[in-house]
């Protein structure tokens, strides 16, 4: 599917108010594993360094740190199906001491520790990130965000993957602080 037919299907699916009016920052829709294996490594992420990702899903992005980048891997989910379902993997899988997911609002966390954050929100919901991730990061800290811009931050790097093995378009994008 093409970036704008994916945009076209993000755009339609229904955002609302969620677990005591937490607003959901975006619909759950999977990023392909080769696309976040991409993005950990646009991103510089190394061994023992920690990284957040906002809207985790299934905790896939978690998961891939914490496996194979040996990294501390904390994901921010809303849904609490999604974060029984990552928090199963994460737990089967014995990766317990290096990758948690918090059930909560992304608005509401603690990102100052954080050396890699990877997003894949919706323009609008960037916009409401963006604010918060200006003043938590640590100077030096990275930002990942799969198909969508920071529209008040200039990208270090953009980087189009043309197939993503679906037959999917994307771009990813690295800010630094």
């Amino acid at each position: 599917m093409h970036r704008l037919c994916a945009l076209a299907f993000l755009g339609c699916a229904a955002l609302g108010a969620q677990d005591g009016g937490a607003e959901k920052l975006a619909p759950y829709y999977p990023t392909p594993e080769t696309i976040v294996e991409k993005m950990l490594q646009l991103g510089g992420l190394k061994a023992g360094e920690k990284i957040f990702d906002l809207g985790s899903g299934d905790g896939r992005i978690v998961i891939m740190a914490a496996r194979k980048f040996r990294a501390s891997a904390v994901g921010v989910e809303l849904d609490k199906d999604l974060w029984k379902l990552s928090a199963d993997r994460i737990r089967k899988l014995g990766l317990e001491k290096t990758a948690v997911i918090v059930n909560g609002d992304l608005l509401k966390q603690d990102y100052s520790s954080a050396d890699l954050v990877t997003v894949y929100l919706l323009p609008g919901f960037i916009d409401k990130v963006q604010p918060l991730l200006d003043r938590q990061l640590k100077k030096g800290a990275r930002v990942v965000s799969h198909d969508f811009e920071f529209k008040n931050w200039t990208p270090e790097i953009s980087q189009s993957i043309a197939d993503d093995g679906e037959g999917r378009s994307h771009t990813l994008f690295l800010y630094r602080k």
